[in-house]
């Protein structure tokens, strides 16, 4: 019986077991992190308390709130975008965005603790921040394993 010829689109597609690896686990718990961790930041109102989450809420919208909750949403989408394909599926694009998701949370991860020091209580997002760094130091770990895109 002759082979069936391979085509490109199926070269990506996601391996037979329902298992997830370290590296798709991880991922996907730091996007659900950061979906506490928006939800922890809009009970505290953070878009009326600091100004690089007041910046972006009005570039989105001229309502502040609106705009940090628009703002957020697409993050945690984008985020669970890319863990249902490139990463899932093992794409090679999966690799730069999960470094990216890595910096960002990392930054979130130590930003929110000095910007509550430097306040001297609480602000929004401090909750959630250590988990956020945790899960991103994570993440790099199993980025920096080799065979971080196979299935097992």
């Amino acid at each position: 019986m002759k082979a069936r010829p391979s085509f490109p689109w199926e070269q990506h597609r996601p391996p037979k077991t329902s298992l997830m690896n370290r590296f798709q686990k991880a991922f996907l718990a730091l996007v659900l992190a950061q979906s506490a961790h928006s939800a922890e930041e809009y009970v505290g109102r953070l878009w009326e308390s600091f100004p690089p989450a007041r910046l972006v809420s009005g570039l989105i919208s001229t309502d502040l709130e609106r705009g940090f909750v628009l703002a957020n949403v697409a993050l945690v989408a984008f985020g669970l975008c890319c863990w249902a394909w490139p990463v899932r599926r093992g794409w090679p694009s999966a690799v730069p965005l999960a470094w990216a998701w890595v910096t960002v949370e990392t930054i979130n991860g130590i930003g929110h603790p000095l910007w509550t020091l430097l306040q001297g209580k609480y602000t929004p997002g401090v909750g959630t921040a250590p988990l956020l760094l945790v899960l991103a130091i994570y993440l790099g770990i199993q980025l920096s394993r080799p065979g971080r895109l196979s299935t097992v």
